[in-house]
Protein backbone atom coordinates (compact mmCIF):
# COMPACT_ATOMS: atom_id res chain seq x y z
CA UNK A 1 0.00 0.00 0.00
CA UNK A 2 1.46 3.07 -0.74
CA UNK A 3 2.02 6.23 0.96
CA UNK A 4 0.17 10.12 1.35
CA UNK A 5 1.49 12.91 -0.15
CA UNK A 6 -0.01 15.60 2.78
CA UNK A 7 0.38 18.95 1.30
CA UNK A 8 0.46 21.28 3.99
CA UNK A 9 -0.44 24.87 4.13
CA UNK A 10 1.95 26.61 6.53
CA UNK A 11 0.70 30.04 7.11
CA UNK A 12 1.80 33.43 6.43
CA UNK A 13 5.03 33.27 8.79
CA UNK A 14 3.78 33.89 12.46
CA UNK A 15 4.52 29.61 13.55
CA UNK A 16 1.44 30.30 16.18
CA UNK A 17 -0.78 30.69 12.86
CA UNK A 18 -0.48 27.30 11.48
CA UNK A 19 -3.55 25.09 11.27
CA UNK A 20 -4.23 22.17 14.29
CA UNK A 21 -4.37 19.92 11.71
CA UNK A 22 -1.25 20.88 10.22
CA UNK A 23 0.56 20.98 13.49
CA UNK A 24 -0.66 17.06 14.58
CA UNK A 25 0.61 16.01 10.90
CA UNK A 26 3.93 17.62 11.13
CA UNK A 27 4.51 15.50 14.53
CA UNK A 28 2.95 12.34 12.87
CA UNK A 29 4.67 11.85 9.46
CA UNK A 30 7.64 10.06 8.85
CA UNK A 31 8.84 12.25 6.17
CA UNK A 32 8.91 15.98 5.16
CA UNK A 33 9.44 17.94 1.91
CA UNK A 34 10.31 21.73 1.42
CA UNK A 35 11.50 23.97 -0.94
CA UNK A 36 14.29 26.12 -0.31
CA UNK A 37 17.01 28.74 -1.94
CA UNK A 38 20.45 27.87 -2.04
CA UNK A 39 21.89 28.91 1.34
CA UNK A 40 18.45 29.28 3.09
CA UNK A 41 17.24 26.98 5.76
CA UNK A 42 13.54 27.95 3.90
CA UNK A 43 10.69 29.45 5.31
CA UNK A 44 8.11 26.79 5.38
CA UNK A 45 11.00 24.68 6.65
CA UNK A 46 11.25 27.86 9.51
CA UNK A 47 7.66 27.78 10.18
CA UNK A 48 7.88 23.77 10.85
CA UNK A 49 10.43 23.21 13.30
CA UNK A 50 9.02 23.38 16.11
CA UNK A 51 6.47 21.06 15.48
CA UNK A 52 8.58 18.03 13.79
CA UNK A 53 8.65 14.51 15.84
CA UNK A 54 12.08 13.50 16.25
CA UNK A 55 13.90 11.53 13.60
CA UNK A 56 11.59 12.38 11.01
CA UNK A 57 13.46 12.27 7.43
CA UNK A 58 13.96 16.02 5.66
CA UNK A 59 13.59 16.10 2.00
CA UNK A 60 15.07 19.51 1.21
CA UNK A 61 15.02 20.67 -3.13
CA UNK A 62 16.92 24.05 -3.69
CA UNK A 63 15.62 25.74 -6.31
CA UNK A 64 17.67 25.87 -9.37
CA UNK A 65 17.01 29.90 -9.89
CA UNK A 66 14.89 32.37 -7.96
CA UNK A 67 14.66 35.87 -9.68
CA UNK A 68 18.22 35.87 -11.55
CA UNK A 69 16.45 34.79 -14.88
CA UNK A 70 12.93 35.81 -15.93
CA UNK A 71 10.44 33.69 -15.36
CA UNK A 72 9.56 33.30 -18.97
CA UNK A 73 12.71 32.62 -20.38
CA UNK A 74 13.16 29.47 -21.52
CA UNK A 75 16.18 28.74 -19.07
CA UNK A 76 13.99 29.36 -16.51
CA UNK A 77 11.23 27.09 -17.48
CA UNK A 78 13.83 24.01 -17.97
CA UNK A 79 15.89 25.00 -14.85
CA UNK A 80 12.50 24.78 -13.20
CA UNK A 81 10.80 21.82 -14.61
CA UNK A 82 13.74 19.65 -13.95
CA UNK A 83 13.85 20.54 -10.17
CA UNK A 84 10.03 19.64 -9.96
CA UNK A 85 10.32 16.34 -11.84
CA UNK A 86 13.65 15.36 -9.39
CA UNK A 87 11.82 15.98 -6.52
CA UNK A 88 8.57 14.48 -7.99
CA UNK A 89 10.60 11.44 -8.10
CA UNK A 90 12.44 11.69 -4.76
CA UNK A 91 9.22 11.73 -2.95
CA UNK A 92 7.25 9.17 -5.21
CA UNK A 93 10.20 7.11 -4.07
CA UNK A 94 8.90 7.28 -0.44
CA UNK A 95 5.35 6.94 -1.18
CA UNK A 96 5.75 3.93 -2.77
CA UNK A 97 7.37 2.59 0.24
CA UNK A 98 4.58 3.12 2.09
CA UNK A 99 5.75 6.07 3.84
CA UNK A 100 3.88 9.29 4.10
CA UNK A 101 5.20 12.57 3.20
CA UNK A 102 4.09 15.92 4.84
CA UNK A 103 5.08 18.30 2.22
CA UNK A 104 5.37 21.89 3.50
CA UNK A 105 4.39 25.02 1.27
CA UNK A 106 4.62 28.77 2.61
CA UNK A 107 0.79 30.15 3.12
CA UNK A 108 -1.54 28.04 1.16
CA UNK A 109 -0.72 25.66 -1.07
CA UNK A 110 -3.25 25.83 -4.05
CA UNK A 111 -2.30 30.09 -4.32
CA UNK A 112 1.12 30.74 -6.28
CA UNK A 113 2.62 27.36 -4.61
CA UNK A 114 5.70 25.80 -5.42
CA UNK A 115 3.64 22.18 -4.25
CA UNK A 116 0.96 22.55 -7.24
CA UNK A 117 3.63 21.16 -9.48
CA UNK A 118 4.37 17.97 -7.51
CA UNK A 119 0.98 17.77 -6.51
CA UNK A 120 0.36 18.14 -10.56
CA UNK A 121 2.95 15.22 -11.36
CA UNK A 122 2.13 13.01 -8.72
CA UNK A 123 -1.93 13.05 -8.35
CA UNK A 124 -2.72 9.89 -10.57
CA UNK A 125 -0.58 7.88 -8.97
CA UNK A 126 -0.93 8.30 -5.16
CA UNK A 127 -3.33 9.31 -2.57
CA UNK A 128 -3.13 13.43 -2.00
CA UNK A 129 -4.60 15.35 0.96
CA UNK A 130 -4.38 19.10 0.71
CA UNK A 131 -4.55 21.15 4.05
CA UNK A 132 -5.53 24.67 3.53
CA UNK A 133 -3.32 27.46 5.29
CA UNK A 134 -3.80 31.04 6.04
CA UNK A 135 -2.49 33.07 3.16
CA UNK A 136 -0.02 35.49 3.38
CA UNK A 137 -2.58 38.29 2.38
CA UNK A 138 -4.75 37.76 5.25
CA UNK A 139 -1.69 38.01 7.75
CA UNK A 140 -0.57 41.15 6.28
CA UNK A 141 -4.56 42.95 6.32
CA UNK A 142 -4.56 41.47 10.23
CA UNK A 143 -1.61 42.70 11.01
CA UNK A 144 -1.66 46.27 9.29
CA UNK A 145 -5.24 46.96 10.78
CA UNK A 146 -6.71 47.10 7.19
CA UNK A 147 -10.38 46.19 6.67
CA UNK A 148 -10.08 45.38 2.87
CA UNK A 149 -13.72 44.48 1.58
CA UNK A 150 -16.70 45.90 2.64
CA UNK A 151 -20.71 45.20 1.07
CA UNK A 152 -20.22 44.45 -2.25
CA UNK A 153 -16.51 45.65 -3.05
CA UNK A 154 -14.70 43.33 -5.45
CA UNK A 155 -11.61 42.27 -4.29
CA UNK A 156 -8.94 41.85 -6.75
CA UNK A 157 -4.90 40.24 -6.49
CA UNK A 158 -2.69 41.12 -9.12
CA UNK A 159 0.61 40.62 -9.64
CA UNK A 160 3.24 43.30 -10.03
CA UNK A 161 5.25 41.48 -12.93
CA UNK A 162 2.31 42.70 -15.13
CA UNK A 163 3.55 45.59 -17.92
CA UNK A 164 2.42 48.58 -16.77
CA UNK A 165 -0.82 49.12 -19.22
CA UNK A 166 -2.18 46.09 -18.09
CA UNK A 167 -1.82 46.85 -14.44
CA UNK A 168 -3.85 50.03 -14.90
CA UNK A 169 -6.57 48.00 -16.66
CA UNK A 170 -6.45 45.20 -13.79
CA UNK A 171 -6.45 48.15 -10.74
CA UNK A 172 -9.10 49.66 -12.83
CA UNK A 173 -11.59 46.92 -12.31
CA UNK A 174 -11.80 46.75 -8.66
CA UNK A 175 -12.27 48.10 -5.31
CA UNK A 176 -9.74 46.72 -3.22
CA UNK A 177 -6.63 44.89 -4.25
CA UNK A 178 -3.86 43.30 -3.04
CA UNK A 179 -0.52 43.74 -4.99
CA UNK A 180 2.26 41.01 -4.84
CA UNK A 181 5.33 39.85 -6.22
CA UNK A 182 6.27 43.48 -5.72
CA UNK A 183 10.36 42.89 -6.67
CA UNK A 184 11.47 45.16 -9.05
CA UNK A 185 8.02 46.58 -10.09
CA UNK A 186 7.59 48.75 -6.71
CA UNK A 187 8.09 52.07 -8.87
CA UNK A 188 5.77 50.71 -11.83
CA UNK A 189 3.18 50.08 -9.00
CA UNK A 190 3.54 53.12 -7.16
CA UNK A 191 3.07 55.27 -10.28
CA UNK A 192 -0.45 53.15 -11.10
CA UNK A 193 -1.66 53.94 -8.09
CA UNK A 194 -1.06 57.20 -8.26
CA UNK A 195 -2.41 57.73 -11.74
CA UNK A 196 -5.64 55.95 -10.13
CA UNK A 197 -5.48 58.24 -6.81
CA UNK A 198 -4.99 55.85 -4.82
CA UNK A 199 -1.66 55.74 -3.66
CA UNK A 200 -2.45 58.04 -0.67
CA UNK A 201 -4.33 54.59 1.11
CA UNK A 202 -1.80 52.24 -0.29
CA UNK A 203 -0.30 50.30 2.94
CA UNK A 204 2.88 48.51 2.31
CA UNK A 205 3.65 45.63 4.08
CA UNK A 206 7.19 43.56 4.62
CA UNK A 207 7.47 39.94 5.86
CA UNK A 208 4.27 40.32 7.54
CA UNK A 209 3.28 38.45 10.70
CA UNK A 210 7.12 37.81 11.10
CA UNK A 211 9.38 39.05 14.02
CA UNK A 212 10.67 41.83 11.77
CA UNK A 213 7.84 42.48 10.17
CA UNK A 214 7.26 46.32 8.59
CA UNK A 215 4.46 47.85 7.63
CA UNK A 216 4.19 51.69 6.41
CA UNK A 217 2.02 54.23 4.27
CA UNK A 218 3.02 53.37 0.63
CA UNK A 219 4.69 57.06 0.43
CA UNK A 220 6.74 56.22 3.01
CA UNK A 221 8.70 53.67 1.16
CA UNK A 222 11.52 54.89 -0.95
CA UNK A 223 11.51 52.97 -4.76
CA UNK A 224 14.00 50.21 -5.39
CA UNK A 225 13.41 46.46 -5.05
CA UNK A 226 11.29 44.99 -2.17
CA UNK A 227 11.84 41.95 -0.76
CA UNK A 228 10.04 38.84 -1.93
CA UNK A 229 8.14 38.55 1.37
CA UNK A 230 6.32 42.24 0.70
CA UNK A 231 3.12 43.44 -0.73
CA UNK A 232 0.84 46.39 -1.51
CA UNK A 233 -2.63 46.42 -0.01
CA UNK A 234 -5.11 48.72 -1.37
CA UNK A 235 -8.19 48.36 0.91
CA UNK A 236 -11.91 49.05 -1.13
CA UNK A 237 -14.25 51.32 -0.01
CA UNK A 238 -13.73 53.92 3.03
CA UNK A 239 -15.38 55.32 5.90
CA UNK A 240 -17.84 53.65 8.57
CA UNK A 241 -21.09 52.26 7.95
Amino acid sequence: MSGRLITLGMGPGDPDLITVKAARILGQVPVIAFFAKVGRQGHARSIASSYLREGVEELRFDYPVTVEIPHTDGRYIDAMTGCYDHAAEAIGARLAAGQDVALLCEGDPFFYGSSMYLFDRLRERFPMEVVPGVLGMTGCWAQAQAPMTHGDDVLSVVPGTLPEDELMAALARTDAAVIMKLGRNLAKVRRVLAAQGRAERAIYVERGTMADSRILPLAEIADGAAPYFSMILVPGRQGQR
